[in-house]
C-alpha cells in the first residue's frame, strides 16, 4: 500500500525497470514524494535523513545493509553488542513463527515488544527505516538470513518477480505469507502458468505491445497474449511461484526431470555452514552434491561443541560435521520437488580455489573442470560404497605442494543422524 503522504528515495539507475516502476509510475499514480540523494556516496545518510515509507531495492542493497550492521556490531561497545546478541534472537524467533504461520506465544510477543524499545527501534533509526512500511526486493534470490534479519525488527521485506516486458511486476509476497524460496503469488489482473517445457508464462494488460521495430523478437516473446519469460519455474501447492533459473541454464536428469544446479547451489550456500556447493546430475539418475564447509563458522561450532580438529581436511571429515550439514541439505530438499532433490553428498577435503582453476575470479564454479578433477568422488556418489579414498597433491599460490591422503564419507540422505547442537 502506497499513500500520497509517503516519502520515497530514488537512488538506483533509472534504466532498471524496478526504479521506473517506483519513482516514475507509482509516484505519478499515487502522488508520493520522490527524493534524490545529494551524492552517490551519501545515499545511506540521506535515506536516514529522509526516513522513507516505501523502499524497493535489489538483493545486494539489503545484503550490504545486513553486513554493515553485523560488522559495526563487532566494533561497537560491549554493552551494545550484548544488547544486540540478547534481543536479535528474540526477533528471529518471532520472524520464524510468522513465516511458518504459527501463533506467537504471549511471553515471546512481550519479549519482542521489549526488544523493540531496547534494540530494534534504535537499529531501524540508524538504517533510516523508522517509518518504513513497504519494503521489497527483486531481480535475484535473497537469502533467508537476510529476510530473517529485517523481519526480526519488523521491517516487512517482500520478494517481487517480474520483467520489463510486463511493466516490472507480476508476482509479490503477501503480508503474513512470505516464504524464502518463493516470489509470492500473481498480483490482481495477472495470470501465471507453467508451459509444457517448464517456462514461466504471464498474461495481463501490463504486457508490452512489442519490441520497437523488431517483429520477429516480439513474436518469439509474446504468443496468444502470454509473455514468455525465459525463466524456468514451478507453482507450489499453495499457488506461490518458485523461480528456478534461466531456461538455457537448466539441465536434465536421465528421466527428463529438469533442475537448475545454480538454483540449488545458491540455496545450499544460504546456510552459514556451507561456503561452496557443486550440484551434479546431468544425465544421471538423481542429484548429488559436493560441498565445502565454511572453516571459520564450522570451526567455531566445533569448538562450542568440544569437537577437536586439526586441519580443514580433518574438520570436514568429522561425522558430527556431516550431521550438521545434512540438516542444512534436508532443509533445502524440503523446498525442492522430490524428483529434483539431493540424494547424496560429500564434504570435500579442501576448498575450491580460483588458483586451482576450480573457480573463476568472481567465484563462479568452473563446472566442467571441477567434475573432471573430482571424477573419482562423483563416481563414488553414484556407486554403492559409503566412502572414497583420496590420495592427491595440491599446489598452493606460492608454488609449494602438499600431499593429501584421506577418506571422504558419502552421506546418503535419509540415513539416521545424531542430534547436533
Amino acid at each position: 500500500e502506497k499513500r500520497p503522504t509517503d516519502e520515497f528515495v530514488s537512488f538506483l539507475p533509472l534504466a532498471w525497470i524496478g526504479e521506473q516502476m517506483m519513482s516514475l509510475s507509482s509516484a505519478l499514480a499515487v502522488g508520493f514524494t520522490v527524493n534524490f540523494p545529494e551524492q552517490p556516496e551519501t545515499v545511506m545518510e540521506n535515506i536516514r535523513e529522509i526516513g522513507p515509507h516505501v523502499m524497493f531495492a535489489p538483493p545486494r542493497i539489503w545484503e550490504n545493509l545486513t553486513s554493515t550492521v553485523q560488522v559495526k556490531i563487532m566494533d561497537t561497545t560491549p554493552f551494545k553488542r550484548f544488547m544486540y546478541e540478547r534481543w536479535m534472537p528474540v526477533g528471529r524467533k518471532v520472524a520464524d513463527l510468522r513465516f511458518q504461520k504459527k501463533p506467537i506465544p504471549a511471553g515471546l510477543a512481550l519479549l519482542h515488544r521489549l526488544g523493540h524499545w531496547a534494540l530494534f527501534r534504535a537499529l531501524k533509526d540508524r538504517l533510516g527505516f523508522t517509518h518504513l512500511r513497504s519494503a521489497s526486493t527483486g531481480g535475484a534470490a535473497l537469502g533467508p538470513d537476510v529476510f530473517r534479519f529485517f523481519h526480526a525488527m519488523d521491517v516487512p521485506l517482500k520478494q517481487i518477480y517480474g520483467q520489463t516486458e510486463i511493466s516490472g511486476i507480476s508476482c509479490i509476497h503477501r503480508n503474513e505469507d512470505i516464504q524464502f524460496h518463493t516470489v509470492g503469488v500473481p498480483i490482481p489482473g495477472t495470470e501465471v502458468k507453467i508451459s509444457d517445457t517448464g517456462e514461466i508464462l504471464s498474461r495481463s494488460e501490463a504486457v508490452f505491445l512489442g519490441y520497437y521495430k523488431n517483429d520477429e523478437a516480439t513474436a518469439s516473446t509474446v504468443s496468444d497474449g502470454w509473455l514468455h519469460s525465459g525463466d524456468a519455474g514451478y507453482l507450489a501447492e499453495d499457488g506461490q511461484l518458485v523461480v528456478i533459473d534461466r531456461i538455457k541454464d537448466v539441465m536434465q536428469l536421465a528421466d527428463g526431470t529438469q533442475y537448475s544446479p545454480q538454483f540449488i547451489e545458491n540455496r545450499l550456500k544460504f546456510s552459514p555452514f556451507v561456503k561452496e556447493a557443486v550440484v551434479v546430475g546431468k544425465g544421471r539418475p538423481y542429484l548429488t552434491a559436493m560441498l565445502n564447509i565454511d572453516m571459520g563458522v564450522v570451526g567455531k561450532w566445533a569448538e562450542r561443541n568440544k569437537i577437536s580438529y586439526t586441519t580443514y581436511t580433518d574438520l570436514s571429515a568429522k561425522p558430527q560435521v556431516y550431521d550438521l550439514v545434512q540438516r542444512e541439505v534436508d532443509q533445502v530438499n524440503e523446498t525442492l520437488p522430490a524428483a529434483a532433490s539431493i540424494r547424496k553428498f560429500v564434504l570435500l577435503y579442501k576448498e575450491l580455489d580460483a588458483d586451482d582453476e576450480e573457480l573463476t575470479r568472481t567465484r563462479k564454479v568452473r563446472r566442467g573442470f571441477v567434475e573432471e578433477r573430482y571424477k573419482v568422488v562423483i563416481d563414488a556418489l553414484y556407486g554403492d560404497r559409503g566412502e572414497v579414498d583420496i590420495d592427491t597433491t595440491i599446489k598452493f599460490q606460492d608454488g609449494k605442494t602438499t600431499r593429501i591422503q584421506t577418506t571422504l564419507l558419502v552421506r546418503k540422505l535419509g540415513e539416521s543422524t545424531r542430534k547436533v547442537a
